[in-house]
């Protein structure tokens, strides 16, 4: 059927160039007037059959073609065509602007090339623009806040209903979701607003869990375990990003791209995003610093009874762990490994990656 459409396209070009072209390749050639030809339907058909004749291994060409770009767009993203075609409309009305002052070029071939050029240009940057911007263009209209209704698990086997502000939105990436605690924190109401789920973050998620390395493999079901918890169980409401940044190839560059666009906040327990995240002014929620705030408040001077149990890194130093696996670094304590001492706490280091606690051995212990 398109091959036949293609056909009939040429022979209707083909016939109206014949009416138009035929007297002037006469004139131009010096050929008398021939009866025949006087007639217009005569033209077109001889135009058409001879550009038909002429073109007919191109059918077949131009097929495959069409066939080509509608298999692409039919593939492509909605968004992907709709906002490539708002882009490329909106350039092709500045061109159209900007071509009013160049028709007034008196030199014919000059205002010609001109106004192709102005307007393939300015639909190809329209096209670019809003193909490019169309996470942005997405989020903008995403950005107003509503209220919806979301049904939950109230805790005691009872669901309920309730009303949810949207538009706060909370992005999580990979590592927090296999680490779990997200889980637990959304039951406890700390979270409001949107739980924010990237469909790039998925795909890791989903390329974890099918590792060969059982380990790898494990993690990335428990993190889609989790996922599955927080969308059916919890009230918070759970949404999934399906855009993506084709020109960013890091998952982390992508999360910290779609919390510009989207203004919202990363939630990670990644020392590293975190710190990109704020260099590139992106609101981080660590999971290891809340863990790290609530932890029991240990102060300078005092006293505790720890286990040893290693060696430290600097000389004679002992290592021990509270009951939270905050670490506590023993001066002198080397010698008391594998036995219960009291130290006195000197001081206490706080960072994104944990607390650590330096003490000393109490005199009495050392006089012993």
């Amino acid at each position: 059927m398109l091959k036949r459409i293609v056909q009939l396209f040429f022979l209707v070009v083909g016939g109206a160039l014949g009416i138009f072209l035929i007297p002037t390749v006469a004139k131009m050639l010096n050929i008398g007037s021939i009866p025949v030809l006087e007639e217009s339907y005569i033209r077109a058909i001889i135009g058409a059959i001879v550009l038909f004749v002429t073109t007919f291994w191109l059918v077949d060409y131009i097929v495959h073609l069409i066939k080509y770009v509608e298999e692409t767009l039919v593939k492509a993203p909605v968004t992907d065509v709709l906002f490539g075609s708002v882009g490329l409309i909106t350039g092709l009305i500045f061109a159209y602007l900007i071509l009013i002052p160049i028709k007034t070029i008196t030199v014919q071939i000059i205002s010609t090339v001109l106004q192709i050029f102005v307007t393939l240009l300015f639909g190809y940057l329209g096209f670019q623009v809003g193909l490019k911007k169309r996470n942005e263009l997405v989020a903008l209209f995403s950005l107003p806040q509503r209220v919806v209704k979301r049904k939950g698990n109230s805790g005691d086997g009872e669901e309920v209903e309730v009303e949810l502000q949207q538009g706060n939105f909370k992005i999580l990436d990979t590592s927090v979701i296999i680490d779990g605690r997200i889980a637990d924190i959304c039951q406890t109401g700390f979270l409001e607003g949107v739980i924010l789920i990237p469909q790039f973050v998925l795909a890791e998620l989903q390329h974890i869990a099918d590792s060969s390395d059982t380990l790898k493999r494990n993690r990335g079901r428990r993190g889609l375990d989790i996922l599955n918890r927080i969308q059916k169980e919890l009230l918070i409401p759970v949404e999934i990003y399906e855009g993506d940044f084709e020109d960013i190839q890091e998952v982390d560059s992508k999360l910290v791209k779609l919390a510009k666009v989207m203004n919202g906040t990363v939630i990670t327990n990644d020392f590293n995003l975190n710190k990109v995240s704020e260099l590139q002014g992106v609101k981080v929620l660590n999971i290891n610093d809340l863990a790290n705030a609530i932890k029991p408040v240990v102060l300078p001077g005092e006293e505790l009874r720890v286990y040893v149990v290693k060696d430290g890194k600097e000389h004679n130093q002992g290592v021990a762990y509270l009951d939270d696996g905050t670490m506590i670094v023993v001066e002198d304590g080397r010698e008391s490994i594998g036995s219960q001492i009291d130290v006195l706490v000197t001081s206490v280091l706080q960072t994104s990656a944990g607390r650590m606690i330096f003490a000393k051995r109490k005199l009495l212990e050392k006089a012993l």
